[in-house]
């Protein structure tokens, strides 16, 4: 939908845009973070410091970033989508030369008062620019291959610069949600299926590489793969993590030790506990019945973009709000899968929960986009 075509709309303007925010999806959000709060004051011994006051900080100006960029129009977003994504892209070229490093991988920039992640700021602005690309192409050249071959080429191109990293989990995530967005534009399932073929040999290639000149993997990216097939093989080794992981899953029971009782973390046993595996601190915790209340914010988080994408006339819109539901959702779905042993350990935090400046502001800022799309969304002529 053009700028003149919007302007011909009945849409909100001024401060009557706040009325027409999506008030249960900001509750949502700050149910979810708030679990966070709880869960890094815990795991701290009880105490703000070090992470749950920055978290807290950090969620507050999220917060303000989101009602920002809600207030300016959807199409204005569209327009920048371009320069955006390729910001992002300069940003992870920088870290190869000025990029900080921390466990074992060079993923971050310092800017003083924080480390900015550009990665996780390419996930969405990867999915602003395939959901503008489909608003401009014509629906009938979605599935031609010359147009196919385009958004492959802005998903691989991020996905290529942050396996360099090595970011192994947040390359998963942008290849995942570009692949899902491009189903969802309406690209002939055929492509996926060949993609699938081509996934199966090089899950081959990966293991028949494994010791040769041109292994394809990392040795504890393999190490990881190793765990995740038989953590019991090496549980005070590779398999530590997920082994002290699932110990304080099934400890937690249905309605769990009770807050700030959980001995794995507490003793330190558990690795990473205020980060990647945040969640398994909360089913120990408070059990079945906390680690399903928050999935069910999680769940309903989505439901409430997807609700809002499908009331959505407009194809971008739509698309982005899909586009960041889907990526939030492999956020949560992965990490979760990683902590119970579902999936390999690959470094991808709690969405909102897990402690990390870049993850939470550009989440908040994403959710900022579905709001504009969901506040200047077409409501009848004038």
């Amino acid at each position: 939908m053009s700028y003149l075509e919007y302007t011909v709309q009945r849409v909100p303007s001024g401060v009557s845009k706040v009325l027409y925010l999506n008030w249960a999806l900001v509750l949502l959000l700050a149910a979810a973070s708030g679990i966070g709060f709880l869960m890094l004051y815990s795991v701290a011994g009880g105490s703000l410091a070090p992470w749950a006051d920055p978290q807290m900080k950090r969620f507050a100006l999220g917060l303000v970033l989101m009602f920002a960029v809600a207030m300016v129009p959807i199409w204005f977003w569209r327009n920048v989508a371009g320069v955006a994504y390729g910001v992002s892209i300069l940003l992870l070229l920088a870290v190869e030369f000025f990029g900080v490093t921390g466990m074992g991988a060079q993923r971050w920039i310092d800017l003083g008062f924080m480390r900015l992640q550009p990665s996780e700021l390419t996930k969405i602005t990867m999915i602003m620019l395939l959901a503008s690309y489909y608003d401009w192409l014509d629906i009938h050249k979605v599935s031609r291959p010359v147009w196919v071959a385009i958004p492959v080429l802005i998903v691989l191109v991020p996905v290529l610069l942050v396996l360099r990293q090595p970011d192994l989990g947040t390359a998963i995530l942008l290849l995942a949600g570009g692949g899902i967005l491009m189903f969802l534009a309406g690209v002939s399932w055929l492509y996926f299926g060949a993609v699938f073929a081509a996934g199966a040999g090089l899950v081959t290639a990966v293991f028949q590489s494994r010791g040769t000149s041109w292994q394809l993997l990392k040795d504890y990216q393999y190490r990881r793969i190793d765990t995740f097939l038989d953590p019991a093989s090496d549980p005070l080794g590779a398999g530590y993590h997920i082994t002290q992981s699932k110990i304080a899953l099934g400890s937690g029971g249905w309605t769990g030790r009770g807050f700030m009782q959980g001995t794995q973390s507490r003793l330190n046993f558990l690795p990473e506990k205020h980060t990647d595996f945040i969640f398994t601190t909360l089913a120990e915790e408070f059990g079945f019945i906390g680690a399903f209340s928050l999935l069910l914010l999680y769940a309903l988080i989505v439901v409430f973009c997807v609700i809002s994408a499908l009331n959505n006339k407009d194809r971008f819109a739509s698309l982005l709000t899909l586009g960041v539901a889907a990526t939030f959702f492999l956020f949560f779905a992965v990490n979760m899968s990683m902590v119970m042993g579902l999936a390999p350990v690959v470094g991808v935090p709690l969405p909102l929960v897990s402690y990390g400046g870049s993850a939470m502001l550009v989440l908040l800022v994403a959710f900022g986009l579905v709001q504009s799309a969901h506040v200047h969304r077409p409501r009848g002529r004038a």
